[in-house]
């Protein structure tokens, strides 16, 4: 493990991020929300579906 190696590639990502601008970072905040809310709609299908079913839960 080649420790300045390491630091050097850590400073190197460093100097290249920046912050997103505000409309970068709704658009990513609506992806992710629509994604979250769509995992949370297939668990709740799965659910009723699920219970429904003879010997379901």
């Amino acid at each position: 493990m080649d420790v300045k190696y390491d630091l050097n590639s850590y400073v190197r990502v460093l100097k290249l991020a920046s912050t997103p601008s505000w409309g970068e970072f709704s658009q990513i905040s609506k992806i992710a929300g629509a994604g979250i809310f769509l995992v949370g709609l297939l668990g709740f299908l799965i659910f009723a579906i699920m219970s429904f079913l003879p010997g379901g839960v």
